[in-house]
């Protein structure tokens, strides 16, 4: 099992760039989510799921991340090629007009900042099934996903404090799963940049392709699912593979060359319980580089 790929993300839910080699400390890969864009009329952060022209944004370092400057300037190319700079004076009125919506950029800001990452109030009013269907992209008649393995810090902030994750500091795929979907699901496009990783696992021959309709589909098709629990030994780095990833609506958002495709979360969710993925969490950091070898502990 082989690291082929390592993808950062300077700002939350836009296109990032790939790494040959880095660090793994406690919040994954320095500089991965470390700007944001906050919603200003929900005085929140939010993400592609509420800002899904965010996805057709790439995003790159001005220079390296250090210990003294967690989030350094950046240089974001908008839908149209045009591009700004976050030391730009109007860089949130750049980004509001791309967006269609009045945000602002922000840089990691300390973990104690607690109002800065909190959720919106919700009304009292609200559907919160509904909502989570909206974001979750699942139909009336399919399961919820299952949220118990998130951190409990998350139904209160948008991310754990002091970050702009989702939930968990790695997202780690294989190319099994991937072939797998592709395979079972040949009109979609199920393509790396939909499912944003940051960790790529080369494992060949994990889908077998010889199953019938009324076999189903084997369980070696998304081998990552049977890692969940486990630690693994990555380069000089250990990680903990925390969870499968529920995916979301960003999955299924056009962008670039990407086709809107609703098509994706129907089949991840007959296949694999709208999974694709793990969440992963450092437990002892070290240094990983394309090439490394990935060996469950």
């Amino acid at each position: 099992m082989q690291l082929t790929e390592i993808h950062r993300y300077p700002v939350k839910s836009m296109g990032g760039g790939l790494l040959s080699k880095t660090m793994l400390g406690r919040w994954g890969i320095p500089g991965d989510r470390a700007w944001a864009v906050k919603d200003e009329t929900r005085n929140s952060i939010k993400g592609g799921k509420r800002f899904p022209e965010l996805m057709a944004m790439k995003a790159s370092f001005n220079s390296e991340p250090d210990d003294t400057n967690h989030s350094p300037p950046l240089t974001i190319t908008l839908p149209d090629d045009q591009v700004v700079n976050s030391t730009d004076d109007n860089i949130n009125q750049r980004l509001s007009l791309a967006i269609g919506a009045p945000v602002s950029l922000w840089p990691l800001l300390p973990e104690t900042h607690l109002e800065h990452y909190r959720r919106e109030s919700m009304d009292p009013d609200t559907d919160i099934e509904a909502s989570l269907r909206q974001a979750f992209a699942r139909t009336q008649d399919e399961p919820l996903p299952d949220l118990s393995g998130f951190p409990k810090e998350i139904f209160e902030f948008e991310s754990p404090p002091g970050t702009y994750f989702d939930a968990f500091p790695l997202l780690l795929m294989t190319t099994g799963s991937i072939e797998t979907m592709q395979k079972l699901s040949k009109a979609s496009r199920y393509d790396l940049r939909r499912f944003r990783p940051n960790l790529v696992i080369e494992l060949p021959g994990a889908y077998p392709g010889n199953e019938s309709p009324e076999d189903g589909f084997p369980e070696d098709g998304f081998p990552e699912n049977q890692w969940v629990g486990r630690e693994a030994r990555l380069g000089n780095a250990t990680l903990r593979i925390e969870m499968p990833c529920p995916r979301c609506i960003m999955t299924t958002h056009g962008f670039r060359d990407l086709a809107k495709d609703p098509t994706v979360m129907r089949e991840l969710v007959q296949r694999n319980n709208g999974n694709l993925g793990v969440y992963c969490s450092v437990i002892v950091p070290g240094d990983i580089i394309v090439g490394d070898q990935l060996t469950l502990l």
